[in-house]
C-alpha cells in the first residue's frame, strides 16, 4: 500500500530474531539447582521474522531519525492498547535509543537482545550463569533492486559485534541501570 502511494519501502527479514515479551532487552531463562527448564519467561527466539520499512521524514522525532522506519504488519504484542509496531527509525535502533515511542525497545530487542540463562535459588535469589550477546539478529537483509539477490543490511541496525566485552559489575546492576536511563551505549569496533 505504502509504495502504491509513492513511499519508497522493502521487505526485511531478521534471523535469530527475539520476541522480548517483557521488554527488558534480554531474552531470559530461568533454571533450577538441576537444570531444569522453570518456564518463567515468556521471551522466544524466532527463526526468523519478517517486517517492512518504509523511507519517512520524521519531524515528530527530530531530523537525525529520518530515512528507513521499521513498520511490523504482523505484530504479535500490543503497543499503547492495540496491535501495532512501528514506526520505529533504525536510526534509532542501531543507536539505542530505546525510550522512543512507536516500539524502538521491542524492534531492538528483535536485532540486539542478550541471551541470558539465570540459575534461580530461590525466589529472591538467582544468579547470571550464561549471557550470549552475539546470537540475535543476524543475516538482516532485504531484496536487491533490480535482481534476486541478498542485500545485508544488519549494518543499519546495529553496530559490528565486538569480540569480547569484559564488565566490572554485575549483569543485574548492568541491566538494572537500563532501567534507569533506557539509553543503550553502544561501542563501535
Amino acid at each position: 500500500v505504502l509504495r502504491c502511494l509513492g513511499i519508497p519501502t522493502r521487505v526485511i527479514i531478521n534471523f535469530n530474531s527475539a520476541h522480548d515479551k517483557n521488554l527488558n532487552l534480554s531474552i531470559d531463562k530461568y533454571i533450577d539447582v538441576s537444570g531444569n527448564n522453570l518456564h518463567l519467561s515468556e521471551d522466544s527466539v524466532w527463526n526468523f521474522h519478517v517486517w517492512n520499512e518504509s523511507w519517512f521524514i520524521r519531524r515528530d522525532l527530530g531530523s537525525f531519525y529520518d530515512g528507513w522506519q521499521v513498520l511490523d504488519a504482523t505484530p504479535q504484542e500490543k503497543s499503547k492498547g492495540i496491535y501495532q509496531c512501528g514506526p520505529a527509525s533504525t536510526k534509532a535502533i542501531k543507536e539505542g535509543d530505546v525510550n522512543l515511542d512507536y516500539d524502538s525497545p521491542f524492534v531492538f530487542a528483535a536485532v540486539n537482545a542478550d541471551c541470558v540463562t539465570w540459575i534461580r535459588y530461590s525466589k529472591k535469589r538467582k544468579e547470571t550463569i550464561y549471557s550470549d550477546t552475539r546470537k540475535i539478529g543476524k543475516f538482516i537483509s532485504t531484496k536487491a533492486v533490480g535482481s534476486n539477490s541478498r542485500v545485508d543490511v544488519t549494518a543499519n541496525y546495529k553496530y559490528p559485534e565486538v569480540k569480547e566485552i569484559s564488565f566490572k559489575i554485575s549483569y543485574s546492576q548492568y541491566k538494572n541501570s537500563l532501567v534507569d536511563d533506557r539509553k543503550i551505549l553502544v561501542t563501535a569496533v
